[in-house]
């Protein structure tokens, strides 16, 4: 798996979690292990902008997700999974320290990075949650995964709660 993380916020992130924990969300979701993304990390000016360019929306969020090649997990029954671009998952950690902060089960910045990577990883693989039952899907798998590497990282406490919306 080539994944890439490029820090350009000015702000001091845990790089080797957020690789890691894409790289084990993708390997979870089945994604062929030759597959590239992309993660960059950005500050609230440059996250505003692409916020207003791609969704018309104003002030900067948490995370965007750029899919490429529209890669999707494979079917039970497919033995090879297509390689392929998965394209590029967007952060911003001004936000994230917010979220983390203000979410019920108060957190860090970096592990709010963590959930939106995944939630990033997961919408480049065509999930979505803007019905309920899609947010229901969404949501529980972002959980399953940030949970299960949690364990395997010998991470204790609760996980943190999706904050993304």
């Amino acid at each position: 798996m080539s994944i890439d993380v490029n820090n350009e916020s000015g702000t001091e992130v845990d790089e080797q979690a957020i690789l890691d924990i894409a790289r084990y969300a993708l390997a979870r979701m089945r994604i062929h292990p030759l597959s590239e993304l992309s993660v960059i990390v950005v500050d609230a000016d440059a996250m505003e902008q692409l916020h207003v360019q791609w969704m018309d929306l104003p002030g900067p969020t948490d995370v965007m997700s750029f899919p490429m090649d529209e890669l999707r997990p494979p079917s039970k029954d497919e033995e090879e999974p297509p390689q392929g671009l998965l394209g590029d998952i967007v952060l911003c950690p001004e936000v994230a320290k917010k979220q983390g902060e203000e979410a019920p089960t108060q957190h860090s910045m970096d592990e709010e990075l963590q959930l939106l990577t995944v939630h990033g990883v997961l919408h480049l693989l065509g999930y979505d949650h803007e019905e309920p039952d899609e947010k229901a899907e969404m949501f529980g798998l972002q959980a399953a995964i940030v949970d299960g590497w949690r364990a395997e990282k010998g991470l204790t406490g609760p996980s943190p709660a999706p904050t993304v919306s």
